[in-house]
Parts: C-alpha cells; structure tokens; sequence
C-alpha cells in the first residue's frame, strides 16, 4: 500500500469524528477531533491495525488566541496522522486512551504535567518529570509559564 492509500485508508477510518482535515506535507494528514470522540478514533485504527501511537504532544495557543491542542501523532510506514484536540485554556480535558493503547500512559503524563490538561481515567496520573512539590497550576510548557522560584534551604 503506498503512502497515500494509507492516509486515504485513514481519513475513511476516521469520517465519522472528523471536523476538518489539513495535509500540511503529502505524508502527512490532520484531523480534528472533538475531546469526546477521541477513544473512539483511537480504537477506529488500532481496531484497523493502522499504524502505532508515536507520541502525544500539546500545543499552546496561547491563552487569547484560543486555548490549548493535545496532539495525537500515529505513524504508519511513511505516513503520519495526526488527531488534533482544541481544548479551552481553562479546565482542558481529555478522556484516557489507555483502555484502548496501553502504551499512551508516559504520553497522558506528560500531557498533563507539563500542559495541565486533565487526562480522564488514565491509570497512572503520577508525575513523571517535576518534583512532588512542585506548584499546582506551573505548567513548564504553557506560554503564561512563568519561572518557579526554588525553594530555599533551611
């Protein structure tokens, strides 16, 4: 199957969620997805053996310019599919894929460590990069991160 039959084979998997699509590169193609239909469409291509889960990324927007994006990266030989998730700056969440790809949990971390976005009944919400006292609502990778002071010694 070429490249292009993949991403054909995955816009088809994925017709019943999508919003909008985008081929930023003739390997590539993105999907918006609404938060809620987000397992679903994972399960669509794992269901289909499409490919595997590469990462989940976030993308900041900025908070007057619309909220943030979690970013679902499959691969599929040469092919990428990207699932894009527009969530609000405030309170952002998502449902946990982990039901369907177990390997999403380090990603789902990460998401929410470092983007505050909450990730749903995903089974391990424990931190992975930040210390156990770092600050609730200092999400290093947001753009209103602001630098955390180190706390002093006694």
């Amino acid at each position: 199957m070429t490249t292009q039959e993949r991403l054909q084979q995955a816009a088809e998997l994925l017709a019943p969620w999508t919003k909008s699509t985008a081929t930023p590169e003739d390997v590539r193609l993105d999907v918006v997805i609404d938060a809620a239909d987000l397992g679903a469409a994972v399960a669509a291509l794992h269901g289909a053996r499409w490919g595997y889960l590469t990462a989940i990324t976030g993308l900041d927007d900025g908070p007057d310019a619309g909220g943030l994006q979690a970013l679902y990266h499959f691969i599929g030989g040469a092919a990428v599919v990207t699932l894009r998730v527009s969530l609000p700056y405030d309170n952002p969440t998502v449902p946990s894929v982990c039901g369907v790809l177990a390997s999403a949990s380090f990603f789902e971390r990460e998401l929410a460590e470092m983007f505050g976005v909450t990730v749903v009944d995903t089974p391990n919400p424990d931190r992975l990069f930040l210390p156990e006292d770092w600050p609730d609502g200092a999400y290093p990778l947001r753009k209103d991160y602001t630098d955390v002071p180190a706390p002093q010694a006694d």
